[in-house]
């Protein structure tokens, strides 16, 4: 079988090297590239340019929904496969259409990892049943807006879990004892929440947040 050349692209080192203790099993892909985010991505892409490429979304410097769309302008041949924490059907969707060829959460097994490696390269897509249900919905309820994944919206996983608290009427303390986070980080994220999303007040990030499909109620 041809071997497959590969990129990582993830600002975590802690992952990457898990990521690559599992690329080590595998006879036919060879790791040729690491990327701490889509700009060193980019820069590194000058000197190899890999078969496929797993590519995280939540980075600094550059992230991975705007590296996707890059890709696609300078490297339409290159295959992306998202590899992220984040399930929401409304990103899948948009990723996706975008220009993205798989999408994996890093929950993961080897297995399926491998798979949709060697699918996306010989055929240039790898549809699990997860992502070929968010697509589907994506299909009933398409809107030509973008989802929230901008520099101005684009969320960690601790501002949802943040803002989920907050849209349940939660206090600062009781978020901050849910969380097991002090009430000056549960503040701190609030107000970047409340930047991201352009509004003044907790009132008006709950309207926004459910308005936006951001959380659901």
């Amino acid at each position: 079988m041809e071997t497959i050349k590969l990129g990582l692209i993830d600002d975590h080192n802690l992952f990457r090297e898990g990521i690559k203790s599992l690329l080590n099993k595998m006879s036919n892909i060879t790791l040729v590239l690491e990327a701490v985010s889509g700009k060193d991505l980019l820069a590194k892409l000058n000197n190899v340019v890999p078969d496929v490429i797993l590519l995280d979304l939540e980075m600094e410097d550059m992230n991975g929904v705007d590296t996707t769309v890059k890709l696609q302008e300078l490297y339409p041949n290159l295959k992306i496969i998202i590899l992220t924490m984040h399930k929401e059907e409304r990103m899948i969707s948009y990723l996706m259409e975008v220009g993205a060829n798989g999408y994996l959460l890093k929950d993961t097994n080897q297995q399926e990892l491998e798979e949709a490696i060697v699918s996306v390269h010989e055929k240039g897509f790898y549809f699990n049943p997860f992502v070929s249900e968010a697509l589907l919905k994506g299909l009933k309820h398409k809107t030509n807006k973008p989802p929230a994944i901008g520099k101005d919206y684009y969320l960690t996983t601790r501002e949802l879990e943040v803002l989920e608290l907050i849209t349940k009427e939660f206090t600062t303390t009781e978020i901050a004892e849910e969380l097991f986070l002090s009430s000056r980080t549960i503040e701190g994220h609030r107000k970047n929440l409340m930047e991201k999303l352009g509004v003044k007040n907790t009132a008006g990030l709950i309207m926004k947040a459910v308005k936006e499909k951001i959380i659901s109620v």
